[in-house]
């Protein structure tokens, strides 16, 4: 049987060079831990053109290697005929949410874009900004490192999320149709052992 499709993750900022590559970077590391190599791609883009072509900004570049983390890294604009090939779009900020919904094709599409913070169960949405991550660009390296902070943080949800929707497809694409009568043969069974006539002698 045909291995199924690798799971589409893109993660989406401003212009693609500070806060999405970072993401990129973090999340592909871990997915590459977990075991995930083949069976999940990773990507990154902005919601503008501005940068495109150009590579991570060098604050960026310079922390994610003080943690260990590789990149290579050009920028481009997100585009709405991509959410077709995407399974999970990952917004850092609010902005990025709503101008990204607005942009999807479909109302499905639109629920693929999820804010990256959310998946953070320590994150306070209540707090000044939100579920938001902060655009380092204007600011110093504790602003980047802050960035990536933020983004570590969220990454173990994300990954579990990832896994999960990973095995459910693999369980459905495994499922053959006589698996799948079997299948409904045994809840049917099992309903009427623990229904309300259980127990009871045939008539």
């Amino acid at each position: 049987m045909r291995d199924p499709s690798p799971y589409r993750v893109c993660f989406v900022c401003t212009g693609n060079i500070c806060r999405s590559p970072m993401a990129e970077s973090v999340f592909r590391a871990h997915a590459a831990e977990a075991g995930l190599d083949g069976r999940v791609e990773v990507d990154s883009a902005g919601t503008g053109p501005w940068h495109e072509g150009d590579g991570a900004d060098r604050r960026a570049i310079d922390v994610l290697t003080a943690h260990g983390y590789e990149q290579d890294h050009i920028a481009r604009q997100f585009r709405a005929d991509w959410f077709d090939q995407l399974d999970l779009v990952i917004a850092l900020d609010s902005g990025h949410l709503h101008e990204l919904r607005a942009l999807a094709p479909t109302p499905h599409d639109a629920a693929k874009v999820r804010l990256l913070r959310s998946y953070d169960p320590e994150a306070d949405q209540n707090a000044l900004g939100g579920l938001d991550v902060p655009d380092p660009y204007f600011g110093g390296t504790d602003d980047f490192e802050e960035c990536l902070e933020m983004i570590e943080a969220a990454g173990g949800g994300l990954l579990d999320a990832v896994t999960e929707a990973i095995d459910a497809a693999g369980s459905t694409a495994e499922e053959t149709p006589e698996r799948a009568a079997q299948s409904a043969e045994s809840k049917k069974s099992a309903s009427a052992a623990n229904g309300p006539d259980a127990g009871k002698e045939p008539a």
